[in-house]
């Protein structure tokens, strides 16, 4: 096979990509190792089964290590004056390009055995859906991870006025870690780690002697108790995945903004990260407060930008994350340092919605929590009686819980117009405060259901083409939501106003 260099407008990839292949799959080959061996025990003897092992070990490894090396040969890009292009393949010949002027992210990862070889992967994108917008070159030296960075991100626009400052936004304060037991992370990962040693004592043929050892440990113990023990444990093993979670991702964590107006985040410990975020694309912030971190007086805060990897490998919930959760003032000051404002419109005083708005939120969480309950009334008249107290029981805990929920839900409503931007808050177990650039609005939403009607109440939604697409001020007074639409953005929504107050043609 040929090694001859491309032409030299044309660039390959790294060559240790070979190496990087061979160990990963020999890492997840040895973490398989052990179970097929013991699989292959019930049929062969152990040594024969070793053997099986290691030879079929080491065809795997060297199928992926030479295919990988076909795919380094056959991979070329350019970064030409108007396109970056990349070929690859080999039987199917692959030709993609992007125009230089609709990229708009250039992210840098790397994981732990990329970072111990000085390399990364480069992913460059325009922002729209789909896999054809995203060209990825895996590997590259981290040198020309970032060469490729500047040059592709580099604008002639200069940087937009307003109060600001260069340089570094925010820093990893290690204290912030207290926020990671709280999140919704830790119980998921609690049942996670349970699920993970039924399903890995199964494939060893070992749930059953499991199931044994934790029954002989809790004989003597009433159910109740033995409930409340397996979930205090999955609840601590939770708790101790969330905490290596948060060191995962967010240490080494820093926001900056380079010159030219780009904001950067570098984060990850093992897997290091890097997302660029364009100023001339950021059409405001998110402030989210989920309940367990809003207890403890903390939130995080997300980008309204356009022009994000949306791909199925790049959209995940953290990847427009600008700060982790951290003290309410401190996500506060960086929201005005990254819209460059004196005050963050995040902490604008909100206009509260009207009290018609709380009997919707109390109607529709009783609701919810007599559901159940009614279902297992039924249930027990039928069938057994224990039923009804198991219904009872749930009736106790969960209505009051309920209303709780609903007063805090309605407590969280507001909206308001703070300078440029126009600002909404919803929510209660995530509790959103949406900073919106108004010009960023290209069209409203007004929906007014049956029984808001009869309130008086609206919701009028702002659609924009950054973060989520939509955001909403929910259960307004109707005319109040009406005016804050028409002010946001004047001339956006008045003809329609003006056709809806228009009394028509006078009767004959």
């Amino acid at each position: 096979m040929s090694t001859a260099a491309p032409p030299a407008d044309w660039h390959r990839l790294d060559p240790r990509t070979v190496l990087v292949t061979a160990l990963v799959v020999a890492g997840v080959v040895a973490g398989a190792a052990i179970p097929v061996t013991l699989g292959l025990t019930r049929w062969f003897s152990l040594p024969v089964a070793v053997l099986q092992v290691l030879a079929g070990a080491v065809l795997v490894i060297g199928v992926a290590a030479g295919a990988d090396r076909v795919r380094w040969h056959r991979t070329r890009y350019r970064i030409g004056k108007e396109r970056v292009d990349l070929h690859t393949g080999l039987l199917l010949v692959k030709r993609r390009s992007l125009a230089r002027s609709r990229i708009r992210t250039v992210d840098l990862t790397a994981n732990l055995m990329l970072r111990l070889l000085g390399l990364v992967t480069v992913r460059i994108g325009t922002g729209e859906q789909g896999s054809e917008s995203t060209l990825e070159l895996d590997p590259v030296t981290r040198a020309e991870g970032e060469r490729l960075r500047r040059l592709l991100l580099e604008r002639a626009a200069t940087a937009p006025p307003g109060v600001h400052r260069e340089g570094e936004l925010a820093v990893l304060d290690p204290r912030w870690i207290r926020y990671a037991p709280v999140s919704f992370v830790a119980p998921m990962l609690g049942g996670a780690a349970a699920g993970a040693v039924m399903q890995v004592s199964d494939w060893i043929g070992a749930q059953g002697q499991v199931i044994e050892w934790v029954g002989d440990r809790f004989r003597e113990t009433p159910l109740l108790w033995v409930i409340i023990v397996l979930v205090l444990a999955a609840l601590v093993a939770g708790v101790v995945g969330a905490l290596g979670l948060w060191v995962e991702m967010w240490w080494n964590y820093r926001l900056e903004r380079e010159p030219g107006g780009t904001l950067r985040v570098r984060r990850g410990l093992f897997t290091s990260r890097s997302i660029s975020v364009e100023e001339a694309r950021l059409r405001g912030v998110d402030l989210v407060e989920p309940l367990g971190v809003r207890l403890l007086g903390a939130a995080r805060l997300d980008a309204i930008t356009t022009g994000l990897a949306k791909d199925h490998e790049a959209k995940n919930a953290d990847h427009n994350t600008l700060l982790p959760a951290a003290p309410r003032p401190r996500a506060d000051s960086v929201a005005a340092d990254v819209l460059r404002e004196p005050d963050t419109p995040t902490g604008a005083a909100l206009t509260p919605h009207p009290r018609a708005a709380r009997g919707r939120r109390l109607r529709w969480s009783l609701a919810a929590a007599l559901g159940p309950v009614l279902i297992l009334t039924l249930l027990g008249a039928l069938l057994t009686p224990v039923l009804l107290w198991i219904a009872l029981g749930c009736a106790v805990v969960a209505v009051p819980v309920a209303v709780v929920l609903a007063l805090d839900a309605y407590r969280a409503l507001g909206h308001a117009l703070s300078g440029r931007y126009l600002v909404t808050r919803s929510g209660t177990v995530r509790r959103s405060t949406a900073a919106l650039e108004r010009a960023g609005v290209i069209g409203w939403t007004v929906k007014q259901s049956v029984f808001q009607r009869r309130a008086g109440l609206l919701s009028v939604t702002a659609t924009t083409a950054a973060g989520g697409g939509a955001y909403t001020a929910y259960d307004t007074d109707a005319s109040e939501g009406l005016t804050f639409a028409a002010d946001a953005v004047p001339g956006l929504l008045e003809p329609f106003l003006e056709r809806a107050g228009d009394p028509g043609p006078p009767d004959p």
